[in-house]
């Protein structure tokens, strides 16, 4: 219970940090706009918030930096990085906050130029600061974390993939972690459910239970001596062998081991450690001959002992995995997940089918998306606002509805983009600088990183399509009002 309040503390601490820092953004948005239309924001706003992105930054790229070496870290080690470059990353967003404000204040001054709908438009979503620029904040935000995790994800996905290593050939199935009483029952479920499949096993010396029995085998005079001769070891029978090889021709002993390589060694004999009685005597050894046997997959480099010669040395044998070898049949899915059903919690599954990335990153990607979305249509949707601006959109459309749609449109539009272009200034560098920590190693393993992708065709897709769909929604559900007889061009000039 203390374990689990502790890990739980810790969640709390890394993501609670970032969060209070990003929403605090929300609050300076509301704090920054005037309340005045007529005012402009607050210088000592828009510095104070350039220094808290720029010290933001800072300390992600110091987590990058520490971050960088390839090589095994400590856990308390790189739990300081992460948390100093979520915090980086929550200061950074904290930093922006004024920046909705102050980008909606440029654009309503720069506007006159530009079509009616627009300038208008413009001119509405400056004139309300205290209400839009939170919900563009909001988008902001948002934005950024789909920004950040896309990076993120793309780059641990191919990380993933250059240290995935297969259990299997492609497409074998590999039924396990079963007890030797059930191992004869596993055995008749897969025959009912694909019938005439043939099946393999590979075996292991069995032991009372509690008792350990040393096995061990290795390579003797290797020429020339290679890596990829691996002192592991695995034991069955002759279809066995002809599955691990992928060659249905290979040559088989039951006197002699078979050292399953793709390297192109000479191997004559290897030597088997043993301790059949599990009483921690000295080891005994034994040297049997053995050939080189070529192999379709790198992965399964091994060395192939006979389960007679472990029997002939005083052995018992219990099968470890039944095997269904993909040269003889390939499984489906649904094959699978019927057996599944029918072998329940008795044993595993297992179909090698690749590497497969994970796609959870989406629904959340998608999730922060809407709500982006949602943040856009907050600020730019609703009514046509004041009963003043839908009089000169009415008489400057000839009385048209259209003109007060395309009103909508280039609002919504326009607070998306305000929004989204934010969120993907400050999603960039959080992606970019927190991959690093996200990425090192705290296992023993440590892999060389893969060179990180950015993502530009998936970012640029966001950036513009949010706005593009905010105003097409913008559009859709603006509605009509009902004006008053002002003159167009007099209101027109007040605005």
């Amino acid at each position: 219970m203390i374990f689990e309040l502790g890990g739980l503390l810790i969640i709390a601490v890394f993501v609670g940090i970032p969060v209070v820092l990003a929403f605090g953004s929300m609050a300076v948005a509301v704090l920054s706009a005037p309340r005045n239309r007529h005012l402009r924001v607050r210088r000592r706003y828009v510095v104070g918030g350039l220094f808290a992105s720029f010290g933001g930054v800072y300390m992600m790229a110091f987590g990058a930096w520490a971050a960088r070496e390839e090589s095994r870290y400590g856990i308390i080690e790189w739990a300081r990085i992460m948390l100093a470059t979520l915090a980086g990353a929550g200061l950074l967003l904290l930093g922006l906050g004024p920046f909705a404000s102050w980008l909606l204040e440029i654009l309503g001054r720069y506007a006159e130029r530009l079509p009616l709908p627009v300038r208008l438009a413009a001119r509405d979503l400056a004139g309300r600061r205290v209400a839009t620029a939170p919900a563009i904040t909001m988008t902001m935000m948002t934005t950024a974390l789909g920004v950040a995790l896309t990076i993120i994800a793309v780059g641990v996905t191919a990380q993933s993939e250059a240290a995935y290593s297969p259990l299997a050939r492609p497409g074998t199935l590999l039924v396990g972690h079963f007890s030797a009483e059930h191992a004869d029952s596993v055995r008749t479920a897969i025959q009912r459910e694909l019938p005439g499949v043939p099946i393999t096993q590979s075996e292991v010396p069995s032991h009372p239970a509690g008792e350990f029995r040393h096995f061990g085998v290795v390579a003797e005079n290797v020429e020339p001596p290679d890596e990829s001769v691996y002192p592991n070891e695995v034991i069955g029978d002759e279809t066995l062998l002809r599955y691990l090889t992928g060659d249905q021709s290979t040559p088989y002993d039951e006197g002699a081991a078979v050292v399953i390589t793709t390297a192109d060694v000479k191997v004559d004999t290897v030597k088997i450690h043993y301790d059949v009685t599990g009483n921690d005597d000295p080891l005994t050894s034994k040297t049997i001959p053995a050939i080189v046997a070529r192999t379709v997959d790198p992965h399964m480099q091994t060395i192939f002992v006979p389960a007679e010669v472990l029997r002939n040395i005083g052995y018992r044998t219990e099968p470890d995995e039944l095997i269904v070898d993909p040269s003889l049949r390939r499984i489906s899915a649904d094959e699978q997940e019927r057996l599944d059903s029918r072998l329940g919690d008795v044993s595993d599954t297992y179909v090698e089918r690749g590497f497969q990335p994970s796609t959870g990153w989406q629904v959340v990607v998608a999730a922060a998306l809407l709500a982006a979305l949602s943040g856009a249509m907050a600020a730019g949707g609703g009514k046509a606002t004041r009963p003043r601006l839908d009089r000169v959109l009415r008489r400057a459309g000839d009385g048209s509805a259209a003109t007060v749609r395309w009103f909508g449109a280039c609002r919504a539009g326009l607070s998306a983009a305000c929004g989204t272009v934010l969120g993907a200034v400050a999603g960039c560098p959080i992606g970019l600088l927190l991959i690093w920590p996200w990425t090192a190693s705290t296992s023993w393993d440590s892999l060389p990183r893969v060179s990180f992708e950015t993502p530009w065709p998936a970012i640029a897709a966001m950036v513009v399509g949010l706005p593009v769909l905010a105003a097409a929604l913008g559009g859709l559900l603006t509605r009509e009002q009902a004006g008053s007889g002002l003159s167009a061009k007099s209101t027109a000039k007040s605005l």
